[in-house]
């Protein structure tokens, strides 16, 4: 079994202090295997923010998988936003945008999907998905295979298509080639974790999507700061939601999901039962 902390939009210059102290001594002990950041480590891209957004990954145990956001590019300084998009975050964060982690057990790779050319939408290229496809394709098939962005690929269905990083359904097939068995992102500041298979209907195939709201912005959008626990085996997933408790002071466990594994197909495990069979 393998543990993974995920954390998503950090936002730093809009964080709540408080937090920070709480999140940090919570993820000490839980001890993950891997950190995962999927995304928007500063609100504007500033060097003030991302010394602090370091200062703070620092602290935390590694080894981490981190990727960049829509927000770590600049918005308003239009030669940066275009010419140098992501300089910043190579400076202060890493010159890897794409980081890796392989073990015994997983594999989890990152996929940067901020662009200049949008202020907030993402997308993957057909570069990026032909590289997922020869980076899987010679790993030992009984590896857990995770996918960490920033923009999603799945959300629930009240959301928008637009939501969704770009080329998502081209994605989504090689990922059902290449066995592809966790999504995991950022970007809306809403939690989630369900199955793939509503959206893309891809016979004998359905991966599970698990989506971190923010961990430590004050731009809440209707959501306290939440983030997640993975504990990873090869046929099973269980996830904990961590949320912010104000009267508690603290970071506690409001919610726990089980998913269960059957050929390439991932489902919703509730009392014993698959939720499909229900």
């Amino acid at each position: 079994m393998r543990t993974l902390v995920h954390l998503s939009d950090l936002h730093f210059g809009r964080v709540d202090p408080a937090l920070l102290a709480p999140l940090r001594e919570l993820v000490e002990r839980v001890a993950p295997d891997v950190l995962v950041v999927s995304g928007d480590l500063t609100q504007r891209a500033r060097p003030e923010q991302f010394e602090e957004a370091r200062a703070f990954l620092d602290s935390l145990p590694g080894p981490q998988i981190i990727v960049p956001g829509n927000h770590d590019i600049s918005l308003y300084d239009v030669f940066r936003r275009f010419v140098l998009p992501l300089q910043r975050y190579k400076r202060y964060i890493s010159k890897d945008l794409e980081p890796v982690y392989i073990d015994e057990e997983i594999a989890v790779i990152g996929v940067n999907t901020a662009r200049s050319l949008t202020i907030k939408d993402g997308k993957v290229s057909r570069r990026q998905i032909d590289g997922i496809r020869a980076r899987l394709a010679g790993l030992p098939k009984e590896l857990t295979r995770i996918i960490v962005t920033h923009h999603p690929f799945d959300l629930p269905e009240h959301f928008e298509e637009r939501d969704l990083v770009n080329r998502a359904p081209l994605a989504m097939q090689v990922f059902a080639e290449t066995g592809v068995d966790i999504l995991m992102a950022g970007h809306m500041h809403h939690s989630h974790a369900g199955s793939t298979a509503e959206r893309y209907q891809i016979s004998e195939y359905a991966a599970l999507v698990i989506q971190a709201g923010t961990a430590t912005s004050t731009r809440g959008r209707g959501e306290t700061n939440s983030f997640n626990v993975l504990r990873v085996e090869q046929q099973m997933v269980e996830i904990d939601r961590y949320s912010w408790d104000t009267v508690r002071t603290g970071f506690h466990i409001v919610n726990t999901e089980k998913f269960m594994r059957t050929g390439s197909v991932w489902t919703p495990h509730i009392d014993g039962m698959l939720a499909a069979g229900l």
